[in-house]
């Protein structure tokens, strides 16, 4: 064998190894993402889970059960993205439709505090960053559902 084909042999195995990896790492975040779920189904279930969660407090069972529903949801997107499932426009359109719903936006707000303590460039700080300027737009609309025709100019 010619050492550039050992080289490209190298360079191939390589590849599927890194390839192999992240495959792994995938499943093992699938795997993460179901033992989360089964831990919220029970909080969903069973009211005195949902204090070991830090459900807020004031907050009737029903909504309980709604915002823990609403984070699933959340997280499900989120991993979607983190493993390849859906790329970066498809990830924004389950936000932007998503964020229509009143009790995903107050998940959103209940969980901010949350989120501001995550290291700035990661994945969940950075979607986090679009999923709050989706809500501002959702406000906007919210505001100005009422405006027909273009804005005029003063």
């Amino acid at each position: 064998m010619v050492a550039s084909q050992q080289d490209e042999l190298i360079r191939e195995l390589a590849r599927q190894i890194g390839f192999m990896a992240e495959e792994l790492r995938n499943a093992n975040r699938i795997q993460l993402h179901r033992l989360f779920g089964e831990q919220l189904d029970r909080a969903i279930d069973d009211p005195s889970f949902a204090d070991v969660l830090g459900a807020p407090g004031g907050v009737s069972l029903e909504r309980r059960r709604q915002l823990a529903f609403a984070n699933k949801q959340y997280v499900l997107i989120l991993l979607s993205y983190r493993i390849g499932g859906i790329d970066r426009g498809e990830l924004l359109g389950h936000l932007k439709f998503l964020s229509k719903s009143s009790v995903f936006a107050e998940y959103w707000q209940l969980t901010s505090e949350g989120r501001s303590s995550l290291p700035k460039e990661s994945l969940e700080a950075r979607i986090g960053r679009a999923v709050n300027a989706v809500m501002e737009e959702r406000l906007d609309d919210l505001d100005e559902w009422w405006v027909v025709g273009a804005p005029s100019e003063a």
